[in-house]
Protein backbone atom coordinates (compact mmCIF):
# COMPACT_ATOMS: atom_id res chain seq x y z
CA UNK A 1 0.00 0.00 0.00
CA UNK A 2 2.78 2.34 0.98
CA UNK A 3 4.60 1.56 -2.26
CA UNK A 4 1.50 2.48 -4.27
CA UNK A 5 1.16 5.85 -2.48
CA UNK A 6 4.84 6.56 -2.90
CA UNK A 7 4.64 5.83 -6.63
CA UNK A 8 1.61 8.12 -7.01
CA UNK A 9 3.38 10.92 -5.17
CA UNK A 10 6.46 10.50 -7.33
CA UNK A 11 4.33 10.64 -10.47
CA UNK A 12 2.71 13.91 -9.33
CA UNK A 13 6.11 15.37 -8.42
CA UNK A 14 7.50 14.47 -11.84
CA UNK A 15 4.49 16.01 -13.54
CA UNK A 16 4.88 19.24 -11.53
CA UNK A 17 8.59 19.44 -12.30
CA UNK A 18 7.88 18.90 -16.01
CA UNK A 19 5.30 21.69 -15.96
CA UNK A 20 7.72 24.04 -14.21
CA UNK A 21 10.46 23.25 -16.73
CA UNK A 22 8.02 23.78 -19.64
CA UNK A 23 6.89 27.19 -18.32
CA UNK A 24 10.51 28.23 -17.69
CA UNK A 25 11.42 27.27 -21.22
CA UNK A 26 8.54 29.27 -22.68
CA UNK A 27 9.48 32.33 -20.63
CA UNK A 28 13.05 32.10 -21.85
CA UNK A 29 12.10 32.03 -25.54
CA UNK A 30 11.56 35.84 -26.03
CA UNK A 31 14.99 36.64 -24.66
CA UNK A 32 16.54 34.37 -27.27
CA UNK A 33 15.06 36.41 -30.09
CA UNK A 34 15.59 39.93 -28.81
CA UNK A 35 18.26 40.57 -31.42
CA UNK A 36 15.64 40.04 -34.15
CA UNK A 37 13.54 43.05 -33.10
CA UNK A 38 13.50 45.78 -35.76
CA UNK A 39 15.29 49.02 -34.86
CA UNK A 40 13.14 51.86 -33.55
CA UNK A 41 12.10 54.46 -36.10
CA UNK A 42 13.92 57.76 -36.04
CA UNK A 43 12.09 60.52 -34.17
CA UNK A 44 14.30 63.32 -35.39
CA UNK A 45 11.43 65.09 -37.17
CA UNK A 46 9.53 65.31 -33.88
CA UNK A 47 12.39 66.85 -31.97
CA UNK A 48 12.91 69.90 -34.18
CA UNK A 49 12.86 73.04 -32.07
CA UNK A 50 10.64 75.84 -33.30
CA UNK A 51 12.58 78.95 -34.28
CA UNK A 52 11.85 81.68 -31.74
CA UNK A 53 12.82 85.32 -31.90
CA UNK A 54 14.22 87.15 -28.89
CA UNK A 55 12.30 90.15 -27.55
CA UNK A 56 14.66 92.49 -29.41
CA UNK A 57 13.77 90.83 -32.74
CA UNK A 58 17.02 88.89 -32.94
CA UNK A 59 17.67 85.18 -33.39
CA UNK A 60 20.42 82.90 -32.07
CA UNK A 61 21.83 80.59 -34.72
CA UNK A 62 21.48 76.87 -34.02
CA UNK A 63 23.53 73.98 -35.34
CA UNK A 64 22.42 73.12 -38.86
CA UNK A 65 21.04 76.60 -39.60
CA UNK A 66 21.91 78.49 -42.75
CA UNK A 67 21.23 82.15 -43.49
CA UNK A 68 18.82 81.09 -46.23
CA UNK A 69 16.90 78.69 -43.98
CA UNK A 70 16.45 81.35 -41.29
CA UNK A 71 15.31 83.94 -43.82
CA UNK A 72 13.00 81.38 -45.44
CA UNK A 73 11.35 80.66 -42.08
CA UNK A 74 10.33 84.28 -41.65
CA UNK A 75 9.65 85.20 -45.28
CA UNK A 76 12.63 87.56 -45.39
CA UNK A 77 15.04 88.43 -48.18
CA UNK A 78 18.27 86.60 -47.21
CA UNK A 79 20.41 89.26 -48.89
CA UNK A 80 18.70 91.98 -46.84
CA UNK A 81 19.31 90.00 -43.64
CA UNK A 82 22.97 89.60 -44.65
CA UNK A 83 23.38 93.30 -45.36
CA UNK A 84 21.78 94.39 -42.10
CA UNK A 85 24.02 92.08 -40.10
CA UNK A 86 27.24 92.72 -42.04
CA UNK A 87 27.45 89.10 -43.19
CA UNK A 88 29.48 88.84 -46.38
CA UNK A 89 29.67 86.16 -49.06
CA UNK A 90 29.71 83.17 -48.69
CA UNK A 91 27.26 84.14 -45.89
CA UNK A 92 28.67 81.78 -43.27
CA UNK A 93 26.99 81.85 -39.86
CA UNK A 94 27.90 80.09 -36.62
CA UNK A 95 25.97 78.36 -33.79
CA UNK A 96 25.32 80.89 -31.04
CA UNK A 97 25.67 83.89 -33.37
CA UNK A 98 23.04 86.57 -32.82
CA UNK A 99 21.33 87.83 -35.98
CA UNK A 100 18.92 90.75 -36.08
CA UNK A 101 15.78 89.95 -38.07
CA UNK A 102 13.42 92.73 -37.05
CA UNK A 103 13.20 95.68 -34.69
CA UNK A 104 12.72 95.24 -30.97
CA UNK A 105 9.24 94.70 -29.55
CA UNK A 106 7.45 98.00 -29.20
CA UNK A 107 9.63 99.85 -31.71
CA UNK A 108 7.89 102.09 -34.20
CA UNK A 109 7.08 100.54 -37.58
CA UNK A 110 5.68 103.71 -39.14
CA UNK A 111 7.25 105.47 -42.11
CA UNK A 112 10.47 107.09 -41.00
CA UNK A 113 11.36 104.28 -38.58
CA UNK A 114 14.64 102.47 -39.07
CA UNK A 115 13.39 98.92 -39.55
CA UNK A 116 13.07 98.74 -43.32
CA UNK A 117 12.63 94.96 -43.19
CA UNK A 118 9.81 92.50 -43.68
CA UNK A 119 8.42 91.52 -40.30
CA UNK A 120 7.10 87.97 -40.03
CA UNK A 121 5.12 86.24 -37.31
CA UNK A 122 5.11 82.45 -36.98
CA UNK A 123 1.51 81.26 -36.70
CA UNK A 124 1.95 77.50 -36.99
CA UNK A 125 4.67 75.05 -38.03
CA UNK A 126 6.16 76.11 -41.33
CA UNK A 127 3.77 79.02 -41.69
CA UNK A 128 4.54 82.71 -41.39
CA UNK A 129 2.70 85.88 -42.15
CA UNK A 130 4.78 88.65 -43.61
CA UNK A 131 4.34 92.40 -43.93
CA UNK A 132 6.80 94.86 -45.34
CA UNK A 133 7.72 97.91 -43.30
CA UNK A 134 8.81 100.76 -45.55
CA UNK A 135 11.22 103.28 -44.16
CA UNK A 136 13.14 106.34 -45.20
CA UNK A 137 16.36 106.43 -43.28
CA UNK A 138 18.60 109.46 -43.11
CA UNK A 139 21.83 110.11 -41.28
CA UNK A 140 19.86 112.00 -38.64
CA UNK A 141 17.39 109.19 -38.03
CA UNK A 142 18.02 107.26 -34.85
CA UNK A 143 18.88 103.70 -35.85
CA UNK A 144 18.11 100.56 -33.89
CA UNK A 145 21.39 99.13 -32.67
CA UNK A 146 22.19 95.91 -34.57
CA UNK A 147 22.62 92.62 -32.74
CA UNK A 148 26.29 92.50 -33.61
CA UNK A 149 28.17 95.75 -33.67
CA UNK A 150 31.02 94.19 -35.64
CA UNK A 151 30.26 92.56 -39.00
CA UNK A 152 31.32 88.98 -39.55
CA UNK A 153 34.78 88.82 -41.07
CA UNK A 154 35.37 87.20 -44.44
CA UNK A 155 37.95 84.36 -44.78
CA UNK A 156 40.59 86.96 -45.64
CA UNK A 157 39.99 88.61 -42.28
CA UNK A 158 38.39 91.79 -43.61
CA UNK A 159 34.70 92.46 -43.14
CA UNK A 160 32.82 93.17 -46.34
CA UNK A 161 29.29 93.76 -47.50
CA UNK A 162 28.17 92.03 -50.71
CA UNK A 163 29.31 94.19 -53.61
CA UNK A 164 26.86 95.14 -56.34
CA UNK A 165 29.46 94.03 -58.89
CA UNK A 166 29.66 90.59 -57.28
CA UNK A 167 25.92 90.02 -57.18
CA UNK A 168 24.29 87.90 -59.86
CA UNK A 169 21.15 89.84 -60.71
CA UNK A 170 20.03 87.81 -63.70
CA UNK A 171 16.88 85.86 -62.84
CA UNK A 172 16.02 82.58 -64.61
CA UNK A 173 14.72 83.09 -68.13
CA UNK A 174 12.70 79.89 -68.01
CA UNK A 175 11.41 77.37 -65.48
CA UNK A 176 10.50 73.69 -65.63
CA UNK A 177 7.88 71.78 -63.71
CA UNK A 178 9.65 70.12 -60.77
CA UNK A 179 7.73 66.84 -61.11
CA UNK A 180 4.87 65.17 -62.94
CA UNK A 181 1.44 65.17 -61.38
CA UNK A 182 -1.78 67.00 -60.76
CA UNK A 183 -1.85 70.25 -58.79
CA UNK A 184 -4.18 69.54 -55.89
CA UNK A 185 -3.66 72.82 -54.02
CA UNK A 186 -2.74 76.15 -55.56
CA UNK A 187 -1.00 79.25 -54.32
CA UNK A 188 -3.17 81.74 -52.42
CA UNK A 189 -1.66 85.18 -51.77
CA UNK A 190 -1.67 86.14 -48.11
CA UNK A 191 -2.43 82.60 -46.90
CA UNK A 192 0.64 81.16 -45.11
CA UNK A 193 -0.73 77.63 -45.57
CA UNK A 194 -0.78 78.10 -49.35
CA UNK A 195 2.63 79.60 -50.12
CA UNK A 196 3.10 77.36 -53.14
CA UNK A 197 1.74 74.40 -55.09
CA UNK A 198 0.98 70.90 -53.84
CA UNK A 199 1.63 68.47 -56.71
CA UNK A 200 0.31 64.94 -56.22
CA UNK A 201 2.25 61.91 -57.42
CA UNK A 202 3.72 58.62 -56.26
CA UNK A 203 6.24 58.19 -53.49
CA UNK A 204 9.72 57.82 -54.92
CA UNK A 205 9.12 59.61 -58.21
CA UNK A 206 11.72 62.10 -59.40
CA UNK A 207 11.82 65.68 -58.08
CA UNK A 208 13.79 67.92 -60.44
CA UNK A 209 15.31 71.38 -60.13
CA UNK A 210 12.92 73.86 -61.70
CA UNK A 211 15.83 76.00 -62.90
CA UNK A 212 19.60 76.04 -62.57
CA UNK A 213 21.24 77.34 -59.44
CA UNK A 214 23.01 76.52 -56.18
CA UNK A 215 21.64 74.45 -53.30
CA UNK A 216 21.60 76.73 -50.26
CA UNK A 217 19.70 74.42 -47.92
CA UNK A 218 19.27 70.65 -47.73
CA UNK A 219 17.86 69.33 -44.47
CA UNK A 220 14.85 68.84 -42.22
CA UNK A 221 15.21 71.71 -39.76
CA UNK A 222 12.18 73.74 -40.88
CA UNK A 223 8.97 72.63 -39.21
CA UNK A 224 6.17 71.84 -41.64
CA UNK A 225 8.41 71.19 -44.65
CA UNK A 226 9.85 67.74 -43.90
CA UNK A 227 12.93 66.93 -45.95
CA UNK A 228 13.49 70.27 -47.71
CA UNK A 229 15.75 71.55 -50.48
CA UNK A 230 16.13 75.25 -51.31
CA UNK A 231 17.84 76.32 -54.54
CA UNK A 232 19.14 79.84 -55.13
CA UNK A 233 18.76 80.94 -58.76
CA UNK A 234 19.84 84.57 -58.39
CA UNK A 235 20.17 87.15 -55.64
CA UNK A 236 16.42 87.60 -55.97
CA UNK A 237 14.91 84.20 -56.77
CA UNK A 238 14.71 80.97 -54.75
CA UNK A 239 12.76 77.75 -55.23
CA UNK A 240 11.87 75.23 -52.51
CA UNK A 241 11.04 71.50 -52.68
CA UNK A 242 9.42 70.02 -49.56
CA UNK A 243 8.28 66.64 -48.19
CA UNK A 244 10.92 64.61 -50.01
CA UNK A 245 11.55 60.96 -49.22
CA UNK A 246 15.21 61.25 -50.16
CA UNK A 247 17.41 64.31 -50.75
CA UNK A 248 20.04 63.73 -53.43
CA UNK A 249 21.95 67.01 -53.23
CA UNK A 250 23.76 68.85 -50.46
CA UNK A 251 24.36 72.50 -49.63
CA UNK A 252 26.79 74.10 -52.05
CA UNK A 253 25.98 71.81 -54.98
CA UNK A 254 25.37 73.40 -58.36
CA UNK A 255 22.30 72.02 -60.16
CA UNK A 256 20.90 72.49 -63.63
CA UNK A 257 17.30 72.81 -64.81
CA UNK A 258 15.67 69.39 -64.90
CA UNK A 259 18.31 67.68 -62.73
CA UNK A 260 16.94 65.10 -60.30
CA UNK A 261 17.56 66.44 -56.81
CA UNK A 262 15.20 64.36 -54.67
CA UNK A 263 12.50 61.70 -54.56
CA UNK A 264 8.89 62.41 -53.66
CA UNK A 265 7.76 61.60 -50.15
CA UNK A 266 4.70 62.20 -47.99
CA UNK A 267 3.46 65.15 -45.96
CA UNK A 268 2.22 64.99 -42.37
CA UNK A 269 -1.22 64.04 -43.70
CA UNK A 270 0.31 60.96 -45.41
CA UNK A 271 -0.35 62.43 -48.87
CA UNK A 272 2.15 61.55 -51.60
CA UNK A 273 3.10 64.92 -52.99
CA UNK A 274 5.65 67.66 -53.54
CA UNK A 275 5.16 71.08 -51.98
CA UNK A 276 6.83 73.53 -54.36
CA UNK A 277 7.47 77.24 -53.79
CA UNK A 278 9.09 80.10 -55.67
CA UNK A 279 10.16 83.14 -53.67
CA UNK A 280 11.22 86.59 -54.86
CA UNK A 281 13.20 88.66 -52.34
CA UNK A 282 12.04 86.22 -49.68
CA UNK A 283 8.34 86.64 -50.44
CA UNK A 284 6.28 83.69 -51.76
CA UNK A 285 4.96 84.25 -55.30
CA UNK A 286 2.60 82.23 -57.47
CA UNK A 287 4.64 79.50 -59.21
CA UNK A 288 2.05 79.28 -61.99
CA UNK A 289 3.17 82.73 -63.14
CA UNK A 290 6.61 81.25 -63.88
CA UNK A 291 6.04 77.63 -64.87
CA UNK A 292 5.10 76.72 -68.45
CA UNK A 293 1.42 76.07 -69.04
CA UNK A 294 0.40 72.44 -69.24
Amino acid sequence: MRHGISRAMNSKLVARLSLVLLISGLLALPSCHRHHRPPAKSKSSGTIVKRQLNTDGSYYVRKGDTLYAIAFSYGLDPMEVARKNGISSPYTIYPGQKIQLKTATGSSSKRGASSGVQISTVKSPGQVTTKTVNSTTSSKTKQTKPAESNPVASPSGTAKTPSANAIKNKDPESWKWPTDGRVIRRFVAGNPARNGLDIAGKEGQAINASSGGQVVYSGNGLIGYGELIIVKHSEKMLSAYAHNRVRLVKEGDQVWAGQKIAEMGRNSGDEQLLHFEIRALGKPVNPLNYLPKK
